[in-house]
């Protein structure tokens, strides 16, 4: 990363109150910008900007009608500008076909493609006149099957379909557009998809047992990536989808 390349710079961050989003909010801050953090609860969030004074936040649900256009507000009101927004908020979804629904799809399509798309529309003036970046958080489920979550698989395919379409859409303008695609990560993301613990440990064991370095990653190894991608310094760097999954895409 070019050293003081982020110094001043202003990024939101959704999903900063665990886990890869909290970790991206501090990494940020460390690096000298002025972060938003967004998320739905609020002492998860008041947690994260207790880790850094360079962290403020916001409680709100971004799937709300209006909220993509309020959080990106609070942030201009409070800087002046936004020249990153991080797309990290989502969920994660156990839905067998057999047991798919309407709402069940609407729902995760809803937090995981519709609130990211209205979000980058919302900040989209201030990152033209930036020549800033916009960071999906995708998955490796994003570009390989996953038996019984289809359906989230299938939305981290769309956000990294966008990642590629918005890259080229806004290239003209000096926009930026990439992805990170985590493999398993420690996080609250299998937990809040409502798993049982005994169901939550077999997965972990699983997961490590198929990544070729033998364990699941940890948020900050993750973060780390976001901010790189989102680096001013990256300036020839835009549509890409980056994997960082211990070498589970390899097997």
């Amino acid at each position: 990363m070019t050293a003081g390349s982020l110094r001043g710079k202003v990024v939101i961050v959704t999903g900063a109150g665990s886990g890869i989003g909290r970790a991206a909010a501090v990494a940020f801050a460390e690096a000298e910008a002025r972060v938003l953090g967004v998320g739905r609860r609020k002492e998860p969030l008041d947690a994260t900007a207790g880790l850094h004074q360079g962290i403020a936040v916001r409680s709100a649900d971004i799937t709300a009608e209006g909220v993509p256009d309020e959080i990106v507000g609070e942030a201009v009101r409070r800087w002046g500008r936004v020249d990153v927004l991080v797309n990290n908020a989502g969920a994660t979804r156990v839905m067998p076909l057999a047991e798919t629904t309407a709402a069940g799809i609407a729902d995760l399509l809803t937090l995981n493609v519709t609130a990211p798309s209205l979000l980058s529309r919302a900040a989209l003036p201030y990152l033209r006149e930036a020549e800033g970046s916009i960071v999906n958080v995708s998955s490796t489920y994003g570009h390989r099957p996953l038996p019984g979550g289809a359906h989230y698989a299938a939305s981290k395919a769309a956000l990294e379909q966008l990642t590629r379409s918005w890259a080229l859409e806004l290239a003209p303008e000096g926009v930026r557009v990439n992805a990170l695609a985590p493999g398993p990560t420690e996080s609250e993301a299998l937990a809040a998809a409502g798993l049982s613990p005994e169901a939550l440990d077999a997965i972990k064991r699983d997961e490590e047992a198929r990544v070729p370095l033998g364990r699941r990653g940890e948020p900050g190894e993750v973060a780390a990536w976001i901010v790189r991608l989102a680096d001013p310094g990256s300036t020839w760097l835009t549509g890409q989808v980056l994997t960082v999954d211990g070498g589970l895409e390899l097997t």
